[in-house]
């Protein structure tokens, strides 16, 4: 975890999380309202955003899928078990894309239960006492390429890419 603390605002983090990914369908869970979203959504009016609580989603967003997953305002209102579930559950079901920004100190979570998720730490934020930590996931990056996957390290080089068994 990154220990500095960033110049910039969580609404600025959050905003350039919105930029760089663009989603066409955003799940917010947890905040009512965000600024960085609301800017959002006024330049990108195409992109549907769907509101759940901080609670188990509804049987109709649970069956939908979302390009990006933003919690905020939400870890430190629920017990733990029940908000590893909804986390847990939303990254392997809804959304390839997953930001959660949090207060530490306001719930129980320590940044190895973020790790143990595959999520990374992104930026940490501190005004007056309070610190948030912004952890970030995303499917198509969570985890490196080993080294040893490519054509050099088969029994069969020139079959590389042709065959799927």
């Amino acid at each position: 975890m990154p220990e500095s603390t960033h110049c910039r605002t969580p609404q600025q983090a959050l905003a350039a999380l919105l930029a760089r990914y663009a989603p066409q369908r955003l799940l917010l869970v947890g905040a009512s309202q965000l600024p960085a979203l609301e800017a959002f959504k006024a330049a990108h009016p195409e992109c549907h955003i769907e509101h759940a609580a901080a609670a188990p989603l509804s049987m109709e967003l649970a069956a939908q899928r979302f390009d990006l997953a933003l919690f905020v305002d939400c870890l430190e209102h629920l017990p733990k078990r029940t908000a590893l579930e909804l986390l847990a559950g939303i990254r392997n079901l809804n959304a390839s894309r997953l930001a959660v920004l949090v207060d530490l100190q306001a719930c129980d979570w320590r940044e190895t239960d973020f790790f143990a998720l595959a999520l990374q730490a992104s930026e940490r934020f501190q005004r007056g006492e309070q610190v948030l930590e912004l952890f970030t996931y995303d499917l198509l990056d969570y985890k490196q390429v080993p080294d040893w996957l490519n054509a050099k390290f088969w029994a069969n080089p020139e079959n590389f890419g042709k065959y799927w068994w």
